[in-house]
């Protein structure tokens, strides 16, 4: 394959970004006419089709890689107009961070990494949310740069470190328990069920080890607060993250249910294998929350 193009690549990361051609040649200032020369232009020269032409524009597999050198490429390009930034007031060259981490990451652990990079100038932290289980399809895309995962494979191209483990406590409010009590267990097929969306199964594990199915009423509430709230008010038993339920569970505001163990989940720090000062400045200050705010990892 002839050197590609980095002005081609960074049109085909555009138009992934904004979804259409139209959309990318307003972004980019030149005419839909420019931005489709530019991605057929790169075709050729990749000898692939490299974007689905549909309402929104998607990579194809073949794109998927593109599309991550493209980033790549901004990455680099950016850290180095900020190296050689001399106090010039109309350069607005800006880092872009993208990362993507899970709902209850964000809301706990977490936050100590807005605090570092609030101090950083010109650099921009685009979070993405996605359950932790799905996180590294993500950088498989190259739609982010790292991922807070509990994938422990690296993603060709990225490496992965052990951060430490979300625990995790199957509860709910007090007169909940009491109304599906049976001996000294509960009804676990019958007692409403809480889940953050589709792809959260953590309840499906508790189930599981009990023995039973879903019950026939679920509720979904997809926000790490409002889900710990809606469990506090008895809209049905859930699993607990420990660093928001703690004063609840020494209050009994929510109470572990009868014979449920905790569930703990191991989180890995992935991110590229790039050459970037911004890029290892961010690694380190999620390694700082995660020795602070997170379980160690289990030796094995």
């Amino acid at each position: 394959m002839p050197a590609l193009d980095p002005t081609q690549l960074e049109t085909l990361v555009v138009i992934a970004e904004e979804g259409t051609f139209d959309a990318a040649a307003r972004r980019l200032h030149i005419t839909p006419s420019a931005v489709s020369q530019r991605i057929r232009a790169l075709e050729r020269a990749a000898g692939q089709v490299l974007v689905r032409r549909t309402t929104p524009c998607t990579p194809t597999e073949a794109g998927e890689p593109l599309i991550r050198q493209g980033r790549q490429l901004r990455l680099l390009l950016a850290e180095a107009a900020a190296t050689l930034r001399t106090g010039d007031t109309d350069d607005d060259t800006v880092v872009d961070l993208s990362v993507v981490v899970n709902a209850d990451t964000l809301a706990t652990w977490f936050r100590p990494v807005l605090d570092e990079v609030a101090t950083w100038e010109r650099t921009a932290l685009r979070i993405t949310v996605e359950d932790q289980g799905y996180s590294a399809d993500a950088l498989r895309r190259g739609e982010v740069l790292a991922a807070v995962t509990s994938e422990p494979k690296p993603v060709q191209g990225c490496a992965v470190e052990p951060l430490g483990r979300l625990r995790y406590t199957p509860g709910a409010a007090p007169a909940l328990v009491e109304r599906h009590r049976k001996g000294r267990g509960i009804e676990w097929g019958a007692m409403p069920m809480i889940v953050f969306n589709e792809k959260d199964h953590l309840q499906d594990e508790v189930l599981a080890a009990h023995g039973a199915t879903r019950p026939p009423v679920i509720h979904r509430v997809p926000s790490s607060h409002d889900f710990h709230e809606a469990i506090r008010r008895g809209l049905g038993w859930g699993m607990l993250l420990d660093a928001q339920a703690e004063s609840d569970l020494e209050t009994r505001t929510t109470i572990p249910l009868p014979g449920a163990k905790p569930i703990d989940i191991q989180l890995f720090w992935q991110r590229w294998r790039l050459d970037s000062i911004a890029l290892d400045d961010l690694s380190e200050a999620v390694r700082r929350a995660a020795r602070s705010g997170l379980r160690p990892t289990r030796r094995r």
